[in-house]
């Protein structure tokens, strides 16, 4: 498929998730024939004061490509002059996050809070389709809460401003990540405008996948929550969408030598202290349902090491 002038490989893409998909994560995704990787959200404020958090979120590995680079923000202008330091970077997409329920960021008018805002999400649009020439996508939920559902308006107002594609999470800003999410306000993103439309929200299998597809029609998936301790899901998914075939789930050999990996891959891009703390949620993510998984994530919280982390791993699963 396409977005904008990319060619992608595939129609079946990892979320951007805050504290998940950095570079290492990505890159596992990547390899397991993931379409289209999202970078975690970055501030355009944060760009624009060269905070060093940001400056490491903006990186990107040639072999993660093609990647979209998710930023947040409430200003045209500011939004607009970052997203044109970027025309030279190895980034393909610069998408805008309007979905992020996190109260610190509502609070500032960013993220959700700006779907009660349509003719701010058109400015913001507009303003970065003008100045440099990558495709711009948009992010957003089903509304910000159930007084307030408004997707089509929005995925529209993108559409008229220059948007190359629009992404939707089928639940309101209220409702964060509990229920289920509402896949026919997919389907009514998607019967209203000519742009790709990208469904997410409850896909954490290959029939889920085919699923929402075929409710929808959307042109493409996004795979959040079910990605995460599980980077093979792209591959069953792809597969399955192709073939009809459904691949075997990885074995516990399989999920203990990915978590080494990532483990590795991390403290390598992060250093050890930060590298190894961060890890510790991977590995929940990794060894969830496996024997013995409690007792070991245990002692994985207060491992300081990458040698200790290997030890605990070999322990218990090799």
């Amino acid at each position: 498929m396409k977005i904008g002038n990319l060619e992608l490989e595939n129609n079946v893409f990892l979320a951007p998730m805050a504290g998940v998909t950095d570079m290492p994560f990505r890159i596992l995704c990547k390899e397991m024939g993931c379409g289209l990787v999202y970078s975690e959200m970055v501030s355009a404020k944060g760009m624009f004061y060269q905070s060093k958090n940001t400056g490491k979120m903006l990186e990107v590995d040639q072999r993660e490509r093609p990647v979209a680079l998710q930023i947040f923000g409430s200003d045209p202008e500011i939004m607009a002059e970052m997203a044109k330091t970027l025309e030279d970077a190895p980034i393909d997409i610069i998408d805008v996050n309007m979905g992020c329920p996190a109260p610190k960021i509502v609070r500032n008018g960013e993220g959700s809070a700006l779907m009660k805002t349509p003719e701010l999400v058109g400015e913001i649009v507009n303003a970065l389709v003008s100045v440099q020439k990558k495709p711009v996508t948009i992010k957003f939920r089903k509304g910000f809460d159930d007084n307030c559902v408004n997707a089509v308006e929005i995925a529209k107002m993108a559409e008229k401003n220059g948007a190359a594609a629009v992404a939707v999470h089928g639940r309101t800003r209220e409702q964060y990540y509990r229920g289920t999410a509402d896949w026919n306000i997919i389907k009514e993103v998607k019967a209203a405008v000519d742009i790709p439309v990208i469904g997410n929200g409850d896909i954490f299998t290959p029939q889920d996948a085919k699923a929402i597809i075929n409710h929808t029609n959307c042109d493409a998936i996004m795979v959040g929550r079910g990605s995460q301790g599980n980077p093979w899901i792209f591959k069953r998914i792809i597969h399955y969408l192709e073939t009809g075939e459904l691949l075997p789930e990885p074995t516990s050999e399989e999920r203990a030598k990915m978590a080494l990996r990532h483990a590795k891959m991390l403290i390598d891009y992060k250093g050890e202290y930060t590298g190894v703390r961060e890890m510790r949620r991977h590995l929940s993510d990794y060894t969830k349902g496996m024997k013995g998984a409690a007792e070991m994530r245990g002692k994985i919280n207060t491992a300081t090491s990458f040698q200790e982390i290997e030890a605990l791993i070999k322990q218990y699963y090799l």
